[in-house]
């Protein structure tokens, strides 16, 4: 989109596969930033996407998307009282998690850090699903709770529409990333209703016991979305750090400290000390649980100016309070029985697990300094975002477990993947024939 409003639906050609009406309809999940969302003006009623857009998107970002929690409501809210933000449900759900920025530019220079779930969408119409009978998508607002009503409400209208539109056959899920942490917080709180509907569960790259180095640093000093030059086109680390402070899902992700960790994920900081003024340089740790009083006093001094308003934010204990609930439900969840679960994780790349900042020559004076300081990490294998041992430790009885050689997002293109998607799918390799694909459009 140029700098317009945007309210065109994915749509082009279908394949020229034939469908097979014996098929299990398809639902996909997404993940954290993984579904567009447009700002809706509640006056005239036009809308506007804002996540994810180049032109424009740190301005559109700040006035738009940043939010305060309401810890009345439980929601996530935007500090713009005439706007709302809204994920669009067009093309049966899969417009919004397609490709997250579908404008003209994004297609013309091929900027593929941002085509989500097109490629796996693409696969699968070559296979014989058919949008809106076999194959839907399920964004949602990725600021909120993932057990929040409205997504758990949304996501079982969601499986009853595809459990209608295929003539009552029960759907095969493929989540991707954060998508599976609501996925199992679904089961948990309505265990019959996944039971009615789901037949099989594909879980793709999720931090089932959390993604330490991203996330602790995620609440410090922000998440870079696209690295490289490319970045420069996006909203930048600082601005997404203010909205990330604010988001309950944020928190889901921390750490398990529950978790039998091969050793425990922790944020360190060379700090300068004076002792009878004497100073010296001493290496602090922070383990999951310690970490909580480190986010209180490097996060006492955050904030950010909103219209000309400064508003306070600082680290979140109504936040923390439910994501402890959270992470309960998530300890606590079983598979139903009769569904079968499938588990992917990305291996092989750096994955950042210990968060350190300063220097032992450049130590941190004041813990609040933090929040301005580009970290360091200790890496462990993993998809560059989330640990591989976090990933494959889902607790559930897997019919297949299988890492993968790919990035957390690149997973989604990698083909491998689709090769054991289309296995445990059941589909004929005969049907995934080379077609026409589907395109996106995006209309100002």
């Amino acid at each position: 989109m140029v700098g317009g409003f945007s309210f065109c639906p994915c749509f082009g050609s279908r394949s020229s596969v034939d469908t097979d009406p014996d098929r299990n309809p398809v639902l996909l999940v997404s993940g954290i930033g993984g579904s567009i969302l447009h700002s809706k003006n509640k006056k005239f009623g036009f809308q506007n996407r804002v996540w994810v857009r180049i032109l424009l998107a740190d301005y559109e970002f700040k006035k738009r998307i940043w939010s305060l929690y309401n810890p009345n409501t439980g929601y996530t809210e935007v500090l713009d009282d005439g706007t709302e933000l809204l994920v669009p449900d067009d093309d049966y759900g899969l417009y919004a998690i397609d490709i997250l920025d579908p404008s003209l530019f994004v297609k013309l220079c091929h900027v593929t850090e941002v085509y989500h779930f097109h490629d796996m969408i693409d696969m699968l119409i070559k296979c014989g699903y058919k949008k809106g009978t076999t194959l839907f998508g399920y964004g949602y607002d990725f600021r909120q709770s993932n057990r929040i009503d409205k997504l758990m409400e949304d996501l079982k209208a969601k499986l009853e529409t595809a459990y209608e539109a295929s003539g009552n056959r029960k759907i095969d899920i493929i989540s991707h990333s954060m998508g599976g942490l609501l996925v199992s917080c679904f089961i948990s709180l309505h265990a019959d209703v996944f039971s009615k509907f789901v037949n099989k569960w594909i879980c793709i790259a999720c931090p089932f016991q959390g993604a330490p180095g991203c996330i602790n640093d995620s609440l410090l000093t922000g998440l870079q979305f696209i690295e490289g030059f490319e970045s420069y086109f996006f909203v930048s680390r600082w601005t997404m750090h203010q909205l990330l402070v604010e988001c309950p899902s944020i928190y889901e992700m921390l750490a398990n400290p529950d978790f039998k960790w091969e050793r425990q994920p922790q944020i360190q900081v060379w700090r300068e000390q004076s002792d009878d003024g004497e100073s010296s340089v001493k290496l602090e740790s922070y383990g999951p649980l310690d970490s909580i009083a480190f986010f209180q006093e490097a996060l006492r001094n955050n904030e950010l100016n909103y219209e000309g308003n400064t508003v306070a934010l600082p680290f979140n204990f109504y936040i923390l309070r439910w994501a402890a609930g959270t992470r309960q439900i998530l300890n606590d969840v079983q598979l139903p029985k009769g569904v079968s679960f499938y588990n992917i994780f990305g291996t092989s790349y750096d994955t950042p697990f210990d968060v350190r900042y300063g220097t032992e020559t450049s130590p941190i004076k004041d813990l609040s300094e933090v929040c301005h300081t580009m970290p360091q990490y200790s890496y462990v294998d993993g998809d560059g975002t989330v640990p591989a041992e976090s990933a494959k430790a889902d607790g559930f009885d897997a019919v297949e477990r299988v890492g993968i050689a790919a990035t957390h997002r690149g997973v989604l293109r990698d083909k491998t993947v689709f090769e054991l998607i289309k296995k445990w799918l059941g589909g004929d390799q005969k049907l995934c024939k080379h077609s026409r694909t589907s395109r996106v459009m995006d209309v100002s």
